[in-house]
């Protein structure tokens, strides 16, 4: 069984932290082959998007602010063994939807892995800066600005 849930920092029992640390550590780290500072003191402030399956972390987000404010998306996984089956565009479809909704934001950053822009492209996201490296990788910052 798969299910859904949103939850500030405070509320993640320790279980859930554990394993949502541990399929960030395993997508972005160990599969992505890049070394750099996962635990960043902004999980504290986020609230964090996630699909368990049998006790497993298999997608996940985190909605935080920006030093400036702004509502960002960051961290957005999906397990290698889950992709391919519409459980990425769940993810982003209920991550805007609480966003725009639950915190009452009309615009929403992420700062995309270049080889997604299309992806994200599909859910109102444009390119705002040129292709940068973060952490070894090419990354573009992106916006959704929601018209009401």
């Amino acid at each position: 069984m798969m299910s859904w849930q949103i939850k500030k920092f405070s509320d993640l029992t320790i279980d859930e932290l554990y394993a949502i640390l541990q399929v960030r550590f395993n997508v972005f780290v160990l599969e992505q082959q890049c070394l750099y500072a996962e635990i960043d003191g902004k999980d504290q402030t986020a609230y964090h998007l996630f699909k368990e399956q049998d006790g497993e972390v298999v997608a996940y987000l985190r909605i935080y602010r920006t030093a400036a404010g702004q509502a960002a998306l960051g961290r957005v996984l999906v397990q290698r063994q889950c992709r391919g089956k519409g459980i990425a565009q769940e993810l982003l479809t209920k991550a805007i939807c609480f966003v725009e909704e639950e915190l009452k934001e009309g615009t929403i950053k992420i700062q995309a892995q270049e080889y997604l822009i299309d992806f994200y492209g599909a859910f109102g996201f444009v390119p705002v800066s040129a292709v940068y490296l973060e952490d070894g990788i090419p990354h573009v910052d992106m916006l959704r600005i929601h018209s009401s």
